[in-house]
Formats: structure tokens, C-alpha cells, sequence
């Protein structure tokens, strides 16, 4: 069984997944809808005041039940918690989701719906270009490289509405 995440760790994950995961035009999900929303899952019963108390660091040595029922109403490996790795790669999704609300983003991914293969290259190259011009690096990183045993790992989503 992994060794509990740092207090500090613990509370900053919890607060970038209430800041990234949240429904479709509204802010953060409250304390009570996720505690709601992993009771719902018929996960560890946990209260709004204890998932409040574990984002703003007051309490810090959650079971793993608990860890287990925000990992699922997050949509985001257990081990999101307690490894650095899969916490960096899950990060780089979340960056992806906060990205994809911003209008622009969303604007550019939307009208590439239904392009040719070869016109979805040509837009690539005019982004590597882009990004060359700004100093940024050629390629990004793949988000996710398959894990030893073939299988790729859970990718964070969000929640199902209740």
C-alpha cells in the first residue's frame, strides 16, 4: 500500500483538480457536490467540511478510502496522489482540459472538425512554426506513454452529472 502523500502535496493535487475539473459553464464543484458525488458512487461516506478541511491542509492524513473516492469523482488515478510520475502526466491532461475552455483553443479545435488529413498537417506545421518563433520547444511531450505491463493509464475526466 503506498505511503500516505504529504500534507502539503495532498492539499495542493486536491485544489488543481477542483480548479481544472469543474462542470461545463459554472465554477469549482462545492465541498458538498463532490462529498454528494462520491457518497453517490457508494464510495467512503466523507463529508464537505472533511474534503474542505483536506484542500486547505487542516487535516492531511486521509484513509485510503477517502483518497480513493476523490480520485474517482475526479476521474483521475489514485496514484495521482502518491506518485510524482503519474501526477506530471495527469497534470499535462489537466492543462489540456483548462486549456480546451479557453475560447480561442476551443474555437481553432472546433473548426479542425471534419478537415483532411493532410489540411490537420499543414495547421500542425503552422503551430510547430509558431512555437519555434516564440522559443517554445519543437513537439510537446506525449501526454501519456504506455506503461510497462501495455495498458495506458486511467486519463482524468470529468465527472458523470448526477
Amino acid at each position: 500500500m503506498p505511503a500516505q502523500p504529504s500534507p502539503k502535496d495532498l492539499a495542493e493535487k486536491l485544489g488543481r483538480l477542483f480548479r481544472a475539473i469543474h462542470p461545463r459553464g459554472r465554477g469549482e464543484y462545492t465541498y458538498r457536490e463532490v462529498a454528494d458525488g462520491i457518497r453517490q458512487r457508494g464510495l467512503a461516506p466523507i463529508s464537505g467540511t472533511y474534503v474542505w478541511q483536506l484542500r486547505t491542509g487542516q487535516r492531511s492524513n486521509p484513509t485510503m478510502k477517502h483518497v480513493e473516492g476523490l480520485a474517482a469523482f475526479f476521474g483521475v488515478p489514485v496514484n495521482y496522489f502518491f506518485n510524482d510520475d503519474v501526477a506530471t502526466r495527469v497534470d499535462t491532461e489537466l492543462d489540456m482540459i483548462v486549456a480546451l475552455r479557453e475560447t480561442p483553443i476551443r474555437h481553432i479545435a472546433l473548426r479542425a472538425s471534419g478537415l483532411s488529413p493532410e489540411s490537420l498537417s499543414a495547421i500542425a506545421e503552422m503551430i510547430e512554426h509558431v512555437r519555434r518563433l516564440e522559443g517554445l520547444p519543437d513537439r510537446a511531450e506525449p501526454l501519456y506513454e504506455p506503461e510497462s505491463q501495455g495498458q495506458e493509464p486511467e486519463l482524468p475526466h470529468s465527472p458523470e452529472p448526477s
